[in-house]
Order: C-alpha cells, then sequence, then structure tokens
C-alpha cells in the first residue's frame, strides 16, 4: 500500500498526460460510445479484464473476481455536457490547467480509474479483502441521460445483486462528501397553435405568449429554505419570425429538492401553472386556440445515506489520516440511485481543483491531486477488507 500511495505522487505527469487524451474523446450524453470504446481500450492495455454492458458502461476488473463474491464498484460517469469540437479544444495553458470541455466534469474521475487499475496491477491489493474491485466508466449522468448507465447496474445488470457499496467520482477537489442525493424531476413543456401572420390572423391563440405566461406564473412560486428547493427553465424554443404567429413554443424545466415530497408539491404546481395560462390564453383568443403538453423527461430520486453508515465512516477515518476536511453536502449525482434503493453510495472528487463546470470554459488544475486519488484508494481498501454493511 506504500508504494502504490507513492507512485500515486510520482506519477502524477502520466495520470495527467493520460487525462488529456481522454478528454479530447468527445462523449456527450447519449454518445458516449467513442469514449467508451477508448476506455476500454485503456483498462484492457493494462491488463483488466474488462467489457462494455448493455447500457454502454465499461467494466474492469484489475483482478479475478470469484462468481460469488461481492463487489465493490468505484465509478465515474463517461459523459459531458458539452463536447470538444477538436482535439485542440482540450489543451494545457501558460499556468499549467487544463482547458475545455470535460476536462473538470467528469477528466478527473475517468483517469482516477485507469491509476487505479495501473496501481492495482502493479503493486496489487492486500490478500484479506472481503470483496473484490470492479471499475465502472458509466453513461448518461449528465442532463436528460437521466443516471441511465446506474439504473441498469442498479437494476438489470448481472452484477445488480453482488455490489455492497459504490464509491462515485465526480468532479474535482477534496473539499466534500455527497452524502444526500438532490432530487429532480424534468419537463418538456409545449404549447402548440395554428399560427399565422402577426395582423391578418392577430386573435388567433399564441402559444409563445401561453408559454411566457406559463414561466411568470412558475417563477413566481415562493420556495421556502427548508427544505432547499430550486425551480429553472433552462431552454427556450420558440417562433421563427417577428411578423408571424408560432405555431409551437417549447421550454424544459427543471424542478430540485431534496425532498421528494417538495419535488412532487412543485410538480403540482407547474401542471397548476400550465393549465392556467391556457385558459388565459384561450379566453382572450378569437380564432384559434393552444393546447398545452407536459411530458416529463428526467426523474432523480432524492435519498440520504444514514449517519452511521460504514462506509462514510471510512471516507472520515481516511480524511483524518491525510489531513483533510471534508463538508458534508447535498447534489445530484449518479449516487442518486443507490442510496434511493438503500445500497450503501457516497460522492467524492477526485483530487485537483476544477471550475466553470457545464460550460465550454472549463478548467481543471491538477496540482494536489495526488492526495484525492490516495484519498480514493484508502477508502476503497477499506471497503474490500471490511465490506459497507
Amino acid at each position: 500500500m506504500r508504494e502504490s500511495l507513492q507512485w500515486l505522487t510520482r506519477e502524477k505527469q502520466w495520470i495527467t498526460d493520460t487525462q488529456i487524451q481522454l478528454c479530447r474523446v468527445p462523449a456527450p450524453t447519449f454518445l458516449e460510445h467513442e469514449r467508451a470504446a477508448w476506455m476500454l481500450n485503456q483498462f484492457r492495455d493494462l491488463g483488466c479484464a474488462a467489457h462494455i454492458d448493455q447500457a454502454g458502461n465499461v467494466l474492469a476488473a484489475p483482478e479475478t473476481i470469484p462468481e460469488d463474491r461481492p463487489i465493490i464498484a468505484i465509478t465515474a460517469h463517461l459523459d459531458t455536457v458539452f463536447a470538444p469540437r477538436l482535439k485542440e479544444d482540450i489543451y494545457v495553458d501558460s499556468d499549467g490547467r487544463l482547458k475545455g470541455p470535460g476536462v473538470a466534469d467528469n477528466g478527473p474521475g475517468l483517469v482516477a480509474l485507469l491509476a487505479l487499475a495501473r496501481v492495482v496491477k502493479t503493486f496489487g491489493m492486500p490478500d484479506d479483502q472481503a470483496a473484490s474491485l470492479m471499475l465502472i466508466a458509466n453513461v448518461g449522468e449528465e442532463g436528460e441521460g437521466n443516471l441511465s448507465g446506474f439504473r441498469f447496474l442498479c437494476g438489470k445488470s448481472t452484477l445488480a445483486r453482488r455490489i455492497l457499496a459504490f464509491l462515485v467520482l465526480d468532479g474535482a477537489a477534496t473539499d466534500h462528501i455527497i452524502v444526500r442525493a438532490l432530487g429532480s424531476r424534468r419537463f418538456d413543456l409545449t404549447f402548440t397553435g395554428p399560427g399565422g401572420h402577426s395582423w391578418s390572423d392577430f386573435g388567433t391563440g399564441n402559444p409563445v405568449h401561453a408559454l411566457a405566461r406559463a414561466i411568470s406564473f412558475f417563477a413566481d412560486t415562493r420556495l421556502d429554505s427548508h427544505p432547499r428547493s430550486s425551480i429553472n427553465v433552462g431552454v427556450l424554443d420558440a417562433g421563427g419570425a417577428v411578423n408571424s404567429i408560432a405555431a409551437e413554443a417549447r421550454a424544459k424545466v427543471d424542478i430540485r429538492s431534496e425532498s421528494n415530497e417538495k419535488i412532487n408539491e412543485l410538480v403540482s404546481i407547474l401542471h397548476e401553472c400550465v393549465e392556467r395560462a391556457q385558459e388565459v390564453e384561450n379566453h382572450c383568443a378569437t380564432l384559434g386556440k393552444v393546447t398545452a403538453r407536459l411530458k416529463e423527461i428526467g426523474s432523480r430520486p432524492a435519498a440520504q445515506l444514514p449517519d452511521k453508515s460504514p462506509i462514510l465512516s471510512y471516507v472520515r477515518a481516511v480524511d483524518s489520516h491525510l489531513g483533510i476536511r471534508a463538508q458534508l453536502e447535498a447534489s445530484s449525482t449518479d449516487a442518486n440511485i443507490p442510496l434511493s434503493m438503500n445500497i450503501p453510495a457516497i460522492s467524492i472528487g477526485a483530487g485537483g481543483q476544477g471550475g466553470g463546470a457545464h460550460t465550454v470554459h472549463e478548467w481543471f488544475s491538477p496540482e494536489g491531486r495526488d492526495l484525492g486519488l490516495k484519498r480514493i484508494l484508502l477508502t476503497a481498501a477499506m471497503l474490500l477488507r471490511f465490506g459497507a454493511a
């Protein structure tokens, strides 16, 4: 173990160079296959038994796993919100920081999997293990991916019943431990109507006007401080010309909360706002009417890791040993799925520092990354030896 920890510091340049290579392989949500194939080849080159499952997840075992042995899964999501158009979009600036889409979310997590694979293949793991290690690069974490990779892992996968716990690597830094799963529900809101000329067809129900009303009504919703919740309209798509009445207007709505009950309450309010906006617009219309459709496009359950969970005590013990001070936080990650099924899971950063997530101006600094990698390795060693129950 001592040699493994030293390797994580000594080989920091290899780790950073590998991260640059993987971030240059585009992996927008639903189109992760190219990066999945790249990761598969990397795992195999390192000597791991690896394959891609039916959902598109890449699974790699650094050591032989007996068929009846339980598994500890360390995971990192493949997909990014934005993808590089050219390899040159991923580069290192004069300060040594990586720049470009996905370098912070989730370049650090993915390269950590490869670093762990190389460490285990080189130095092995302690013999007194109660479980085996599985490294997983999963699909569908971002946006409308709706955690599809983890839904498969925890549901239809042949490994589902054997996974004792998930250690989810998402982003950079070491100052947080995600123990509360931030729930969300997302909707595609569409108003449709006959459309027409802005002058000669004036009086026709206008989908843009109806949509604007619905958004305004919903934005006026008062949110209490507890449980913490949020609402957001993140996408608008309407109209084609200033002198025409649009035939369709669309928006995408995001509702989040630490409470499933609060989410359901806000969803009911959204429905009421949409119905009210439709009624107001059709009451004003003298010609064709508008019709509303609210379609759910994503749902992530809220959940929480028990305070006395062993996996949390292991991370806390490792943090004390390494001198890390971390806060317990809530966030929306792949851990939402196992936590909602009472499977122990936490999400942590993979080390270094990052910013600009979910923008084309993402950046990542590898300085101090080895501290995060040592934290992951030591936590994994404790989980493999003692389990998670």
